[in-house]
């Protein structure tokens, strides 16, 4: 029996697809009252049957003994679920989940004598290369003002896994980086479609890595059925330059694509505009002020581990971005 929590999301719907395609035996973790419409979309996207519902088993991170429960019988553990947020107000909600929940995973699976977990990360809990070097596995974390509320979040959730390593739990961590596929259009790279779909007219003038969700998730299932365990990989395609990315999807919706230079200046007052109109309208801005700042950064991401562990061949960036906008 394999357990995936944040089943709902992204990750976790793709690999619910994979792994059902597979013939796995899966339970999938939720909290209570989450909505799995998204998920059923995802499946028949791919023209794969909806999974039986009685696959879901209902619970929270934060819940110690929801996990005892979900872990009964399990072997393999994929924690996929996390919080994602930019906001200012976030700090304490995203050490809640992210990182006590994934101390309360990684227990329960000691205790529940599972054999292999699989900790979603991301390379926002890596080190910042310096000279705009090469970020690899190696690349030491660094304390420092440009690292989020999330990325420390997420940096001290993979303490946590390396501590239950230590302990004798065998683990992997992957550290995705943007990830591109069908999934909610509110959240992650979802929002990024959505915006261009309607109309946006700027580009961040930074660069990142990305990577298509179906190479995540077969990624994952590849390393936990192989022998490698106590390491951490980089998964990530392609680096590009944010305004290439969204020329590709503007392409893909058929749509103008943006064309005015995102300056640092502008990207500063546009963070601050977002977020005056999210206290008076009570939501979540698109662009915050550490969102604002990622995209002014060059970040270049190494997938030469995986590549070389696992022979992989990635999906193109083109093509995801394609499957991505067909998605609605």
């Amino acid at each position: 029996m394999i357990l995936v929590t944040g089943a709902t999301g992204l990750v976790g719907s793709h690999l619910l697809v994979e792994l059902l395609s597979q013939g796995k035996q899966v339970r999938a973790f939720k909290r209570a009252g989450s909505d799995t419409s998204t998920v059923d979309k995802v499946f028949a996207h791919y023209n794969f049957p909806s999974p039986d519902k009685s696959i879901w088993v209902e619970g929270d991170v934060t819940d110690y003994f929801s996990l005892l429960d979900a872990m009964e019988g399990v072997e393999q553990v994929y924690h996929c679920a996390a919080m994602v947020s930019f906001a200012g107000n976030a700090e304490k909600t995203l050490r809640k989940v992210n990182v006590e929940g994934t101390a309360n995973i990684v227990n329960a699976a000691l205790e529940k004598g599972v054999k292999k977990v699989c900790h979603v990360s991301s390379v926002a809990a890596l080190g910042r290369a310096d000279n705009d070097k090469i970020i690899t596995e190696e690349t030491v974390w660094k304390t420092s003002n440009k690292n989020s509320a999330y990325a420390i979040s997420k940096y001290a959730a993979e303490r946590e896994v390396w501590r239950a390593a230590e302990e004798g739990l065998d683990t992997v961590i992957v550290n995705p980086c943007i990830i591109i596929g069908p999934g909610d259009l509110e959240k992650s790279s979802g929002r990024m479609i959505q915006s261009i779909r309607k109309g946006l007219k700027f580009y961040p003038t930074g660069a990142n890595s990305f990577i298509d969700v179906r190479d995540v998730a077969k990624l994952m299932i590849a390393l936990m059925e192989s022998e490698i365990k106590n390491e951490r990989f980089i998964l990530a395609a392609e680096n590009l330059e944010y305004k290439k990315v969204f020329e590709l999807i503007a392409a893909a919706l058929n749509k103008p694509a943006p064309s005015i230079r995102a300056t640092a200046l502008m990207s500063a007052l546009a963070w601050r505009a977002a977020w005056l109109a999210g206290l008076l309208t009570n939501s979540n801005p698109f662009i915050t002020r550490e969102t604002a700042m990622t995209g002014q950064q060059r970040n270049v991401y190494s997938n030469k581990k995986v590549k070389e562990k696992l022979n992989w061949n990635f999906i193109p960036l083109k093509e995801s971005v394609e499957n991505a906008c067909k998605f609605s």
